[in-house]
């Protein structure tokens, strides 16, 4: 069976992995020229992932890599003395596997498991999918595939074309996202340092193996913004006008806007589709079921996890397409709507509306910190925050563990 995958980020990558390892024939397209290298956030991997990682013999690579930020120190808005955070202790609570990686480190170990074996095109991308499986690319001649699948992220081309208009399936969770690369100076190894105020959250850090820091920005917004997603201009100008004045070493961060090397802005939304296959075609990862970046919505986990599924529904079903769509949707169903519905409510705290809301959340960031770590995961299980290591992932014959790859 041929299989066509649109997206060479996370989902991506596994997806490809487990379905040459499973006796398919699978090409990736990817719309960049090589792997991206945005200068990406980090993103965590919860227990689930972590175990499919480990399968894949990667496990040892992405720990490595991690980025082991293990304190934070968080000031609020007005207020000169910080709060210490103690994240070791906050994580615990939440999971009992974990690990926090730079998106980029994690997308470049994931493609390098299965390249070889995989077709990667770069540089080209779908513009046209046909009832039959015939497939048209920018570049590319076209080719005919048993079955397409869209992996190519919350703005996905893919869904565009199978399923109309991406307008009508998101929810925009009133919020903002952005991320810039600054010199490494300015962050400490092993420390992240953060300032809160209403309606406006920013976090710096770094990893031993990078050579810059990262400045992740979040703000809340009543409506969505006017701008264009090209237009990197007007997204620093949003941005300044949002954290100007905060503190001086927040405006010592947004000085660097004009020269950062990587520069991501984006609305934190929800895509709200829910079926993820057509005919031919399905989706996975944040093409399909995007929680929300950035507010706890697990979606590397959940991305991950359902790649790993679609690929044992396939194989499973003996080419039989539409019998694995359907079983790899039922599957997924339940830790899809569980992630959505934390993330709604995480991203009205995570970016507090309210003086209150700052003072509540610091508060409990700090009584986290400093609580035992028995009683703080009896805590997160009665708060939900620990559904992310609960997702249950289907068992498929033909899983071996692969022996660990050298990086």
């Amino acid at each position: 069976m041929r299989v066509l995958v649109s997206g060479a980020s996370i989902a991506g990558p596994v997806l490809a992995y487990w379905l040459t390892r499973r006796g398919f024939e699978v090409t990736v397209v990817e719309r960049s020229p090589a792997l991206r290298k945005a200068g990406g956030h980090a993103v965590d991997l919860f227990q689930p992932a972590m175990e499919i990682s480990a399968k894949m013999g990667v496990l040892p690579g992405i720990e490595a890599r991690a980025t082991g930020n293990d304190r934070l120190t968080l000031y609020r808005e007005g207020h000169f003395r910080p709060t210490e955070l103690d994240l070791t202790k906050i994580v615990s609570a939440t999971s009992d596997r974990h690990v926090e990686i730079m998106r980029d480190d994690l997308s470049e170990i994931y493609y390098n498991a299965g390249r070889n074996d995989v077709e990667y095109v770069f540089g080209d991308s779908i513009t046209a999918i046909d009832i039959e499986g015939e497939v048209t690319f920018e570049h590319m001649p076209p080719r005919t595939f048993d079955v397409i699948v869209g992996a190519d992220g919350l703005h996905s081309n893919v869904r565009q074309l199978t399923f109309g208009e991406e307008a009508e399936l998101i929810r925009f969770l009133g919020g903002y996202l952005a991320v810039i690369s600054v010199p490494k100076a300015l962050a400490e190894d092993s420390e992240m340092v953060g300032h809160i105020g209403v309606g406006r959250v920013v976090v710096t850090y770094t990893a031993a193996h990078l050579d810059d820091a990262r400045v992740v920005f979040l703000f809340r917004s009543h409506d969505e913004l006017d701008y264009d997603l090209q237009d990197g201009l007007r997204q620093k100008a949003l941005l300044r006008e949002r954290f100007a004045g905060m503190h001086p070493q927040v405006d010592r961060w947004l000085g660097e806007i004009d020269d950062t090397p990587a520069f991501y802005f984006d609305a934190i939304s929800q895509l709200r589709l829910d079926r993820w296959s057509r005919r031919r075609v399905t989706l996975v990862g944040d093409a399909g079921y995007c929680p929300g970046p950035a507010v706890g919505g697990g979606g590397t986990s959940l991305a991950v996890v359902g790649a790993y599924v679609l690929a044992g529904e396939l194989a499973r079903a003996g080419g039989d397409h539409l019998a694995a769509f359907a079983a790899y949707e039922l599957a997924m169903r339940e830790p899809v709507h569980l992630s959505r519905s934390f993330a709604r409510s995480a991203a009205r705290t995570i970016i507090p509306g309210s003086r209150i809301g700052v003072w509540a959340l610091t508060r409990g960031a700090r009584l986290a910190s400093g609580m035992p770590t028995p009683l703080a995961r009896v805590m997160a299980k009665t708060k939900g925050v620990r559904l992310h290591d609960s997702m249950r992932v289907p068992a498929y014959d033909d899983d071996l563990t692969a022996t660990p790859r050298e990086e």
